[in-house]
């Protein structure tokens, strides 16, 4: 039977939402924010100016989320500090900060602000979401009272936490987390007790939850996707992008791909902080990226991913690391073998002096191989091969074991490892790979001008990160970079001191 005329509107509503719940992809949107900052003092402001300055930033967030919604996306993810900014002390950040409840509590602080107590932040952003039929993902500051009997309680009587919140479409809170991993900066905010594993389904997958430092540990984002098994990881982000192989979008892509998962990255953007950098990640590669340090804006991105990564035709295989390499003998002897430094770390190098060629280059464990072939070799540039098999001390304490194939700066070859942005030599072909002792490995290639290159390169089952297509252009750094958790607290051997530089003119 035909439904009746009156009934038609109704009926095509449903079937459409069916059709959209039914889907195996959806619409993502990361929003990149230039965050508008508050005046540096020690001194703190009051709530009134602290609000004022907040929503300034949520003007401008409300304009993004808007437009997302407007184009079709589900969900949208803001930056990390990107509603008061950063360099906060404990006493000047205490006026932003509310008191988030657990998402347990069933709230729509949209319909009910003051069930709480002041929560203006959250009401604001709750009713963005419910206004906009969107998954809103924002940062903010969660403070939490305690007394002396909890012999962790700070001295003025209360926790403060770096915070990400998620609202669904109704406004709802559904998702709390509390980050686990402050950068070395972060001292206006507690260390949470344990790492939080938030998780929340949607009719568009399972999602996690986690921010900026977080990517690079164990907890709580390994444990998310192995075993959790989220769909997509949201990740807000304030991330100052390092060369060769820590820029924003090279090593969040990179992640993507080495766990399998969709990632929602959305980075602030502050050209003197080397702020920039956002994402729409899948398995597969990059859907979506901004990288831009010429201008001080904010960029929004929406891409399409796939509900179900794991379940995606389009996901390559899993893979066995260090099978490849370790089923080849050493391709040549290095007679050239020197030392640089990345990250502070003393990498072991060899210099690509011909046009094509296989090399292996070893440091303790880890050992490398490369075969490669310029279009064209040229004299006013130089390229080597270099491994790193050890544990990094600055900024974190993280063991890492990285494979690459990098530019150098100049022809001199003590510049290896130093940051490049640019290059002019072309690669026919390059296939890197190595001998890791762990399973956690992210490929990276980053083209001349710090972009990245979907859909130029894969992973194979056995580990081998090659060319899938000739290199279309330049390149500035090839990567497989390693991270062995369970190491991250061995002691750091004592560094070698440099032999000589071998060096051009």
């Amino acid at each position: 039977m035909l439904p009746s005329q009156a009934l038609l509107p109704s009926v095509v509503f449903a079937l459409a939402a069916l059709q959209a719940f039914a889907s195996d992809t959806f619409l993502a949107a990361v929003y990149e924010h230039a965050v508008i900052l508050p005046q540096l003092t020690h001194e703190p402001i009051s709530h009134s100016h602290a609000l004022a300055l907040m929503n300034k930033n949520m003007d401008v967030l409300e304009g993004a989320i808007k437009e997302a919604a407007q184009k079709g996306a589900r969900i949208i993810v803001t930056p990390e500090d990107g509603i008061y900014g950063w360099l906060f002390t404990r006493e000047s950040i205490y006026p932003y900060l509310e008191d988030i409840p657990d998402p347990v509590v069933d709230w729509i602080p949209c319909m009910d602000p003051s069930r709480f107590g002041p929560a203006p932040v959250q009401e604001r952003l709750s009713c963005m979401a419910r206004n906009n039929s969107i998954y809103v993902v924002a940062n903010i500051g969660d403070k939490k009272p305690c007394n002396s009997s909890d012999p962790k309680c700070p001295s003025d009587g209360r926790y403060q936490y770096n915070t990400d919140v998620v609202f669904d479409p109704q406004g709802k809170l559904v998702a709390r987390y509390h980050k686990y991993n402050l950068f070395v900066t972060e001292r206006q905010f507690n260390y949470p007790k344990e790492a939080e594993l938030v998780t929340f389904e949607t009719p568009f997958g399972k999602f996690g939850i986690f921010t900026c430092f977080d990517i690079l540990f164990h907890d709580p984002a390994v444990v998310l996707v192995s075993k959790m098994q989220v769909d997509t990881v949201l990740f807000p982000t304030a991330w100052m992008n390092v060369l060769p192989f820590l820029t924003a979008i090279e090593f969040h892509s990179a992640w993507a791909m080495g766990m399998r998962v969709n990632v929602l990255a959305a980075n602030t953007h502050n050209n003197s902080m080397e702020m920039t950098g956002s994402g729409i990640y899948s398995p597969a590669g990059a859907r979506a990226y901004f990288y831009n340090m010429e201008t001080e804006d904010g960029h929004l991105l929406i891409a399409e991913l796939d509900v179900h990564p794991r379940l995606s035709p389009a996901t390559p295989p899993a893979v066995t690391w260090n099978s490849y390499a370790l089923s080849v003998e050493r391709l040549s002897q290095n007679d050239h073998e020197f030392s640089g430094i990345i990250f502070e770390e003393h990498f072991t190098f060899t210099e690509l002096t011909k046009p094509e060629g296989n090399l292996t280059l070893c440091q303790k464990d880890l050992c490398c191989h490369l075969s490669y072939k310029m279009a064209e070799k040229r004299d006013d540039e130089v390229y080597v091969l270099g491994v790193f098999d050890g544990l990094h001390v600055v900024e974190g304490r993280y063991y890492m074991q990285v494979c690459t194939l990098l530019k150098c700066l100049s022809t001199n070859l003590s510049s290896c490892g130093q940051p490049v942005e640019m290059a002019q030599t072309k690669f026919e072909m390059f296939s890197l790979s190595g001998t890791f002792g762990t399973s956690y490995v992210f490929p990276e290639v980053l083209y001349s001008g710090v972009q990245l290159a979907p859909g130029e390169f894969e992973v194979l089952s056995d580990g081998r990160l090659m060319s899938k297509t000739k290199p279309t252009k330049p390149i500035i750094a090839v990567a497989l970079f390693g991270r062995c958790y369970e190491r991250d607290h061995e002691k750091q051997d004592p560094q070698p001191t440099d032999p000589p530089h071998d060096a051009h003119n």
